[in-house]
């Protein structure tokens, strides 16, 4: 059942036609008391399942090399709580997403491991302080498509509106950058063969959480660069593409670059946004699901429906990391001995297609970390109602660097029966972090011409 708490309440409240506005002092002053300064309950659950929060994974376990790219699993000794299978589904209905019930009762080989609840998601104190401050001062404005006068942390932590959930989910914390991280995607089609997507190194930048940077942010500000060279398979080596999304999309919307070795120059590309296919998913995604929603929010009408505990990925060291990935891409989904599962709560918000956009999705369900604001699953639906594919991300805690990590996700098409999975790491020695931010001329269509192969 959802639950319709303070935090919930007014969701449908507006100041404006134009802009919404923050909350009250007052209202804000559960920040300091009940909840945490990015919004989430500091309470344990009823049953005790979901724990008090206290700071978040902040100490690297004994098994971590400093310096490594690659984060041992720092609860690599626990065993399951709770096994799910098919047969548990109707039992255990109101805690699994609807891509997760369809997983369970469509393949007989598909589980799910639920193990004890760990709220390890900790952010850098300035990141902290600035979503306190943007309870208050934060406007969603353009009927929720932009923000308004937020500093550089998760501008709604008390969300009224749908958008507003969705706005912290694009502007959550996920470090600095990344720095040249090789990284695999890895599509498995129905008849259970995996084949390599994509390899690539990438530079991915969050600009507006650079330590350097204060005031606020303008709409025109990039908040995301995107930048990656590819190296597989053979057929794209040498290609590249830059992608730079902005606070506010309708004042400067995504800028896009696409550099092929064949015709050795860049293009705009435009039509890297949206729906369009995205060939790093091999047929099985759309370049707005990549980190399971990323882009502007205008296609659609955004509701929020509520808070729900449920069964998400969470913590998943082992699969991030893991090599060989002939043991994650098994046959239909992805290995449930390498997914750890946990009982979490997360908010609930629903997209539905305005009557004057075009998507291949008529209505997309998002469920967000209270914790970290990430999208740790989603269903989406076609133009008929039915259930068309389901993505998880695989957060995990970057205990060196006090950042959540959530770019390893998946993606599973339950009409072509084959899925994706994005941002496997292992194989090439893990995720660096990046330190400071390249200056921006990187992030050009000139740079990314030289970067690719001539």
């Amino acid at each position: 059942m959802f639950r319709r708490t303070l935090l919930a309440a007014g969701i449908a409240a507006f100041v404006s036609a134009g802009a919404w506005a923050g909350v009250s002092p007052d209202e804000a002053k559960q920040l300091a008391t009940t909840l945490t300064p990015v919004g989430a309950e500091k309470a344990a659950n009823k049953d005790g399942t979901i724990p008090v929060y206290t700071g978040g994974l902040t100490t690297a376990p004994a098994s971590y090399q400093k310096g490594s790219k690659v984060r041992t699993d720092p609860f690599a000794d626990e065993k399951p709580r709770l096994v799910i299978a098919a047969k548990d589904v109707d039992a255990n209905a109101d805690k699994l997403t609807e891509g997760t019930k369809a997983l369970l009762k469509r393949y007989p080989t598909m589980r799910l491991d639920v193990y004890p609840t760990h709220r390890t998601a900790s952010l850098p104190q300035f990141v902290l302080d600035n979503t306190v401050k943007n309870a208050t001062g934060a406007k969603a404005v353009e009927g929720g498509l932009g923000v308004e006068n937020a500093l550089a942390g998760y501008p709604f932590p008390i969300p009224k509106t749908g958008a507003e959930a969705m706005w912290n989910h694009l502007l959550r914390y996920s470090g600095l950058g990344y720095d040249g991280s090789r990284y695999e995607n890895w599509n498995v089609d129905s008849a259970g063969v995996a084949t390599l997507a994509v390899a690539a190194d990438a530079f991915w930048a969050w600009p507006i959480y650079d330590p350097k940077r204060t005031g606020v942010l303008k709409g025109t500000d990039p908040y995301w660069y995107n930048k990656l060279l590819y190296v597989g398979p053979a057929r794209r080596n040498g290609e590249a593409l830059l992608i730079i999304d902005s606070v506010n999309p309708l004042q400067q919307s995504r800028k896009a670059w696409q550099y092929l070795p064949g015709q050795r120059r860049t293009r705009l590309a435009p039509d890297l946004a949206y729906d369009t296919p995205n060939p790093g998913a091999a047929g099985t995604g759309t370049y707005d699901d990549v980190s399971v929603f990323n882009g502007a929010l205008d296609r659609y009408d955004w509701k929020l429906v509520g808070k729900k505990e449920m069964y998400v990925p969470y913590s998943n060291y082992k699969l991030t990391y893991h090599k060989p990935v002939s043991d994650i891409t098994k046959p239909n989904h992805l290995n449930p001995d390498l997914v750890r599962w946990e009982l979490h709560r997360v908010w609930v918000v629903e997209g539905t297609l305005k009557a004057d956009k075009r998507h291949i999705y008529s209505k997309r369900t998002f469920y967000l970390d209270e914790d970290a604001w990430t999208a740790l699953a989603s269903d989406e639906y076609d133009a008929r109602g039915q259930l068309y594919r389901s993505s998880f991300a695989f957060q995990s805690q970057s205990y060196d660097v006090q950042a959540p990590f959530d770019t390893t996700f998946a993606i599973y098409d339950f009409t072509s029966g084959a899925y994706n999975i994005t941002g496997l790491f292992g194989s090439y020695d893990g995720l660096k972090y990046m330190t400071e931010l390249p200056r921006e001329s990187a992030w050009t269509a000139d740079a990314l011409a030289g970067a690719g192969v001539r």
